[in-house]
């Protein structure tokens, strides 16, 4: 009878241990995952970052006069640059999509950009990278939730709490964003 209750305290014991390590594995993994869906976003926001100075030279010999949106595009680029935290990051992100709104509303205005072979394609890059940016950040919002989940629920949140592993913030947009840019002449 002693040897059945060892047997079963060893069954439960080896069962606790491997449902232990698989929760820690799944916990890592999917942290993991949101390192590497953040990473995506950053080389979508990098390649925006490449392209700006060359749409800003293309927007400078038609609209020399608009000093001030093309400074604002370039003092973006250059938060984003110093950015140094997810939310530093996230910050600048917003700035720059900002001033690539007014930049872009802006080419309304001047018909010859406008028709200038190299300002279409750096706008049609441009566009192209900004949906990819969109899906980056979907992406990273859903691995984020899913990832936050796991640190949050029973069972295992007790694991996740005993091995440090702390809630990864969404990528969110600034209000500000979400109304239509203006530009005043």
């Amino acid at each position: 009878m002693l040897w059945t209750i060892i047997i079963i305290l060893a069954v439960i014991a080896i069962a606790i241990g491997i449902a232990a390590i698989s929760t820690y594995n799944r916990l890592v993994g999917k942290r993991n995952k949101v390192g590497n869906s953040w990473s995506q976003i950053d080389v979508q926001l990098k390649r925006r970052f490449d392209l700006i100075p060359n749409l800003v030279e293309t927007v400078k010999g038609y609209a020399a006069h608009e000093k001030g949106t093309l400074e604002a595009v370039v003092s973006a680029r250059n938060s984003y640059m110093n950015a140094s935290s997810h939310q530093d990051v996230m910050k600048a992100n917003s700035q720059l999509s900002k001033s690539l709104s007014r930049l872009m509303v802006l080419s309304e205005s001047y018909p010859e950009l406008k028709a200038n072979a190299n300002f279409q394609e750096l706008q049609k890059e441009l566009t192209k990278t900004e949906d990819k940016i969109t899906f980056a950040r979907q992406f990273y919002n859903d691995v984020v939730m899913d990832y936050n989940n796991s640190i949050q629920m029973f069972p295992s949140n007790i694991f996740a709490n005993a091995y440090n592993f702390t809630e990864e913030p969404f990528f969110t947009i600034d209000e500000s964003e979400t109304a239509a840019p203006q530009v005043k002449f």
